[in-house]
């Protein structure tokens, strides 16, 4: 096991048509599909659509950190 560890991070965007929290956790979960070693996340904004005066989607841009393999 190395003494150091080296991340990267990437943005992705996730959404959802019932909460923020849900639009999160889409994203956590699609993302983690092909990067390895996931570790936080970050949001960096928070956002919606409009359809006939209601909220059609929740939107949230995120930065996902995971630690680079073998560190």
């Amino acid at each position: 096991m190395s003494d150091h560890h080296v991340y990267k991070k990437v943005e992705i965007v996730g959404s959802s048509r019932t909460s923020i929290e849900d639009a999160i956790n889409n994203a956590i979960t699609e993302c983690s599909k092909s990067i390895n070693n996931v570790e936080w996340f970050e949001v960096q904004e928070t956002r919606g659509h409009v359809t006939n005066g209601q909220v059609g989607h929740y939107q949230v841009v995120l930065k996902v950190g995971f630690r680079i393999e073998g560190s």
